[in-house]
């Protein structure tokens, strides 16, 4: 049975079931995204050649010329993009399909009819391609990836804030430990994404601009008395982007090496965190709203899973894994040029789409839970030892001998430690009056060290580096 497109019959859940949460994509990684950015590398080179005073066969244009050339890129269309891929349906070549359709568009006006051949003068389809991926990748960086890490940083500092003095019983190798709070915790995730938010914004995108192999042979033999490496640095950066100057035919990629490289780092910190809240759901440390509609389970009424925090994670994990082969695909080419990483490079899209699935599906799970102070409290009350290093370190600061080993045996010696035990226990002990006071106002509640001052600190900080 035939069906046409719809979301219910798209292969991939981008285009189906994550469809909404992908939109913002389609502009910059789409088919016609591709396309759209090497109608603007051709003709922006087209007007670059204008503007040379050694290359007089194209004349400089008078302003309804440019404002035409101009509209050609801003008016860029669904149709348009229809009949490039309907020429390149007769010849083939998705580059020369734009050539060919940009030459049709030169016949509007005599001026630039005569000078139509000088679109897509002495290139190859690689710098056109170079250029329009790194204006794709730096749309993307700048409009969605950085924001979007913004944006959860912003709800972790918020809750880190809010919950920077609600204590919690830590958890070292599944086993109650050291109590710390919920607001340094989630700190710990916010200060490890501000590492790599500052990493992807440092790293330099760049472009060529230069030929078949990068020595701009048929650019010198055709004209040799222009400044071609002058011409296409400054090309190049006219994107807002660096200017290799060495390359083979393709420019190298190792910047996008290490900028899905960066996006897989800070994927990883937040499968590492959506684990971590996945546990202390269970754990019932945090509780999670549900809307009275929603239905947990199939079978069991009474069910409320964590499946946003579990839908980020195993996003989160697709995007890697492709991220991973990028990484180590896109910088190879065999001698000067070869298509094996063609497919890959259409894919680009694909990654950061799961990756940005996977962040909001975090958010929606960090706009959904609250702290459950409650059983976070039961808990500390039934865990009297976690207190039992403050002790064995008040010991060693007055020179008692194997005080670890002591309250190692006192804490194996009593099924369970409590509150009434430590207090007997601090009794016995031969240190000074004063030094008994305050541990007896220990508890696992309040033993939490610099956490507060930590949280506090370390908010500025982080703000800071983000503006």
């Amino acid at each position: 049975m035939k069906h046409s497109f719809h979301r219910l019959t798209a292969l991939s859940p981008i285009d189906g079931r994550y469809r909404s949460k992908s939109n913002i994509l389609r502009p910059i990684f789409s088919e016609f995204g591709l396309m759209r950015r090497r109608v603007e590398i051709e003709i922006r080179w087209f007007l670059t050649l204008s503007k040379s005073s050694e290359i007089q066969e194209v004349p400089r244009f008078e302003g309804y010329i440019n404002d035409y050339l101009d509209q050609i890129i801003k008016d860029f269309d669904y149709f348009d993009a229809l009949s490039i891929k309907n020429i390149e349906k007769k010849i083939n070549h998705d580059v020369k399909a734009v050539e060919y359709f940009l030459k049709k568009k030169m016949s509007k006006f005599l001026e630039l009819e005569k000078v139509k051949e000088f679109i897509h003068f002495a290139c190859t389809s690689e710098d056109i391609n170079n250029l329009a991926y790194a204006l794709m990748i730096k749309e993307a960086r700048e409009k969605i990836i950085i924001p979007s890490w913004k944006g959860i940083i912003e709800i972790l500092e918020e809750i880190a804030f809010s919950h920077r003095s609600t204590p919690i019983l830590s958890r070292t190798h599944g086993r109650p430990a050291t109590p710390s709070t919920v607001g340094k915790e989630f700190m710990n995730v916010v200060y490890r994404m501000g590492r790599q938010l500052r990493q992807i914004s440092k790293i330099k995108i760049y472009g060529k601009m230069n030929g078949t192999v990068g020595n701009y042979n048929a650019h010198l033999f055709a004209y040799p008395k222009v400044d071609w490496y002058k011409i296409s640095e400054k090309f190049v950066c006219s994107f807002g982007i660096y200017w290799n100057p060495l390359t083979t035919q393709v420019e190298p990629y190792d910047y996008i090496a290490e900028i899905f490289d960066c996006i897989a780092r800070l994927n990883t910190i937040l499968i590492d965190f959506n684990r971590d809240m996945w546990g202390y759901i269970c754990l019932n440390y945090f509780d999670r709203k549900i809307h009275y509609h929603e239905v947990g389970s199939s079978i069991m009424p009474y069910k409320n899973n964590p499946i946003d925090f579990e839908n980020s994670e195993g996003n989160l994990e697709l995007a890697n894994a492709l991220s991973r082969h990028i990484v180590q695909k896109v910088p190879t080419s065999r001698w000067q040029r070869d298509l094996s990483n063609s497919t890959l490079m259409r894919n680009l899209g694909v990654c950061i789409a799961h990756s940005l699935i996977a962040y909001q599906a975090l958010n929606d799970g960090l706009k959904r839970i609250y702290v459950n102070k409650r059983n976070i409290f039961r808990e500390l009350d039934e865990n009297w030892q976690v207190i039992t290093e403050a002790i064995q370190t008040i010991l060693r600061k007055y020179g008692e001998k194997d005080p670890y080993e002591k309250l190692k045996e006192f804490s194996q010696k009593n099924e369970k430690v409590t509150r009434k035990k430590i207090i007997q226990y601090i009794d016995s002990l031969k240190i000074p009056a004063s030094e008994k006071r305050r541990l007896k106002l220990i508890t696992p509640k309040n033993y939490l060290g610099l956490s507060k001052k930590i949280v506090l600190k370390n908010l500025k900080k982080c703000k800071r580096y983000r503006t």
